[in-house]
């Protein structure tokens, strides 16, 4: 699930297996993303701050005790804003 929040971060709800590191899941959405954005529209890398789609930063949580459910309809809740 992916949504774009307040037009300046994306939201991605993901599960992964237990040995794939979250820092290595960020870095290849980031660089696919990128990548094919880029291919799609190649004029967009000249109007970009250095040619870079993606901030460096980003932020991860684990859902520990908190439903899935409640994760997805805060997500989707992001799209309203």
């Amino acid at each position: 699930m992916v949504e774009v929040g307040e037009q300046d971060h994306v939201h991605i709800f993901a599960s992964a297996h237990p040995k794939v590191a979250p820092s290595y899941i960020v870095k290849m959405i980031k660089g696919i993303t990128a990548r094919k954005l880029f291919l799609k529209f190649p004029e967009l890398k000249k109007k970009l701050w250095k040619g870079h789609l993606w901030n460096p930063s980003y932020y991860i949580e684990t859902i520990g005790s908190i439903s899935e459910d409640v994760i997805k309809k805060y997500i989707e809740n992001q799209k309203k804003i």
